[in-house]
Parts: C-alpha cells; structure tokens; sequence
C-alpha cells in the first residue's frame, strides 16, 4: 500500500476526529497537532511492517458557518 487516506473533521463537542477511508482506524484528539501524532500511532498499530502505506494523506474538512 502506498498511501492511507484519513478524513479529519472537527468533533461537535470540541477537539477532533480522523477515520481512515477503507481500513477500521478511529482516533481523537483536542488538538490538530495532538491528533497527527495519534494517527500515526494508530496506523502503526493497525498495519504489518509489510502492509504500513508509506504515506499517511489527511482530507480536512473545516465547516464554518456565517450569518446570510
């Protein structure tokens, strides 16, 4: 595998959370920095020396809100 896609999206009650596209990878973190460094645990745990993707890519997705 060469890469491993993660979608991060801010938590509703706060922090946030990253789930790997394909694979049963869940983490949280309360910040972005905190949580980089619990998915590279969790996909260290997830993946075989074999298996490890050599790329971690993450998709963050930011919702806003304004006022119309």
């Amino acid at each position: 595998m060469s890469e491993i896609l993660v979608l991060v999206q801010q938590a509703p009650e706060g922090g946030f959370t990253a789930r790997a596209l394909g694979e049963s990878i869940f983490t949280e973190a309360d910040t972005l920095p905190e949580l980089r460094q619990m998915i590279q645990d969790a996909v260290h745990c997830h993946f075989d020396e074999a298996n490890m993707p050599k790329l971690i890519r993450l998709h963050i997705v930011q919702e806003e809100v304004m006022a119309a």
